[in-house]
């Protein structure tokens, strides 16, 4: 009875452990076993166990599922082990684009082990990490939304860097002050004036993945950069635009699936449109299979509209 009682308490207060770990918290290879069989205990990565609870937990949401992988697969690895990366960007409810690989991404100071284990599912990444780079979320250790979106930053393309650094400012996770600091704080490691160049383009007023990936289109082709979430108000309404060119008087909007989900909606759209041309606005529209098929015709029909009218 002692002995099933010091199970449990165990099992409450030490959610997700390596067998090793279960054992020194006084669990007998023979108890872990018959947890595993009557559903007390899950396994959830090589010899790393989570309690039923821990499991339910993670089950809300995708941030929580991919916190306990990353908090079993530190288990299995070693505790010195941090989530960064794609790994950080999850936890901390970043967007990613593209989706990304179903991995665990980890860095660490030394490397025990380098490059991809496709064995475990995990990628290890070697590089410092201050205390300040460091922080605790949904239980697991990450990298900080700063120190985060720098690193994507510095490994990855522009436009998917850029996604996830106006998602970190859109949703107040972090400011620009942060992420120059971290670009500060590593002035010598590759792929840092990538970062900064992200850095200094990102922008919290694009709203969506769509709209982050339309300013890099837009900026790749030689574009001015538009203003973001741009007011316009006429006599009985006040219209919020995704970009707006001054000069042009050129509203662009960007069409996502939802908008013409229902014809109640098409309706909506088609009366706005009208307010805002009967303004003296021109207005097109794009969607997200025309911005990544054939971003030409998109840009040709922003020049279009600013040659149509006369500039202010």
């Amino acid at each position: 009875m002692v002995t099933q009682r010091a199970d449990l308490d165990a099992i409450r207060n030490m959610r997700v452990l390596s067998a090793a770990e279960w054992r020194r918290a006084g669990l007998s290879d023979g108890r872990i076993r018959s947890l595993v069989r009557s559903g007390g205990l899950i396994r959830v990565w090589y010899s790393v166990y989570a309690t039923r609870s821990a499991i339910e937990w993670s089950n809300v949401s995708p941030a929580r599922g991919h916190a306990l992988l990353v908090i079993a697969a530190a288990a299995s690895v070693g505790r010195d082990s941090v989530a960064s990366h794609q790994s950080a960007a999850l936890i901390h409810g970043l967007d990613l684009f593209p989706a990304p690989p179903d991995m665990v991404t980890m860095t660490r100071t030394r490397m025990r082990s380098s490059g991809r284990r496709k064995s475990d599912g995990i990628f290890f990444h070697r590089a410092e990490l201050p205390d300040g780079h460091v922080t605790k979320q949904l239980g697991a250790r990450v990298t900080s939304v700063a120190r985060t979106v720098v690193d994507l930053a510095r490994v990855s393309p522009f436009m998917p860097a850029v996604v996830t650094a106006d998602s970190a400012l859109r949703e107040d996770l972090t400011t620009k002050a942060a992420l120059l600091a971290t670009c500060h704080d590593c002035p010598r490691w590759p792929g840092i004036r990538k970062a900064r160049r992200v850095v200094e383009f990102a922008d919290p007023g694009a709203e969506s993945v769509l709209e982050s990936c339309a300013r890099v289109v837009f900026d790749e082709h030689g574009l001015e950069a538009p203003e973001l979430q741009f007011s316009v108000t006429g006599p009985d309404f006040r219209y919020s635009v995704d970009f707006y060119w001054p000069r042009h008087r050129v509203i662009a909007e960007a069409d996502g699936a939802i908008k013409y989900s229902d014809q109640r909606a098409a309706i909506r759209q088609l009366k706005r449109d009208q307010q805002l041309r009967d303004l003296g606005y021109k207005v097109v529209h794009f969607t997200w299979g025309e911005l990544f098929q054939n971003p030409e015709e998109v840009i040709a029909r922003i020049r279009k509209a600013f040659a149509s009218l006369t500039p202010v």
